[in-house]
């Protein structure tokens, strides 16, 4: 592999790893680390690229990982997300965008409790939008896991939304 395709298969990804990583690690300056272990970890195998039927379900998987190990040597919990996945359309009045802001920052929160498989599907799916099949090669699940922690993560946001929202919070 020569720089050039390096550019084409890897940086396109950057962000996607970004905030996978951010997902799991709960912290900006760590996520960025972890990007950056995997930029060079995958420069590093350059010459075995060729072998990996989906280079970029091999860099989610390594991303995954590594997020996993720094989460492990710093024995803490991931916090909350601070930003990143709001989409607001540009034609929003300010009641709209506060309005989006809350809610997004309450399912940030919402998926920060769903246990971690469940948490890691959802971010994949919904937000990083990959398919089953990438998810399943990603986190080392079947299709039916992925379907199935997908199913009981959305549901359970699901339900704590339409409970905060009957308390009116």
């Amino acid at each position: 592999m020569i720089l050039e395709d390096y550019k084409k298969l890897v940086l396109p990804i950057k962000n996607k790893l970004f905030r996978f990583s951010l997902r799991i690690v709960g912290n900006v300056a760590e996520a960025e680390d972890v990007v950056q272990e995997v930029f060079i970890k995958v420069w590093n195998k350059r010459s075995e690229l060729g072998s990996y039927k989906n280079v970029e379900a091999w860099c989610m998987t390594l991303t995954k990982n590594l997020s996993i190990d720094k989460l492990r040597s710093k024995h803490r919990r991931v916090d909350s997300i601070q930003e990143g996945f709001d989409m607001v359309s540009q034609n929003a009045s300010p009641y709209q965008v506060a309005v989006t802001n809350d809610m997004m920052s309450r399912i940030a929160q919402m998926m920060d409790m769903l246990p971690e498989k469940q948490r890691m599907v959802m971010q994949l799916r919904d937000i990083e939008g990959m398919t089953y099949k990438e998810i399943a090669e990603i986190l080392n699940l079947t299709l039916d896991q992925v379907k199935i922690n997908l199913f009981r993560a959305r549901k359970a946001i699901r339900a704590k939304l339409l409970n905060s929202e009957s308390y009116g919070l």
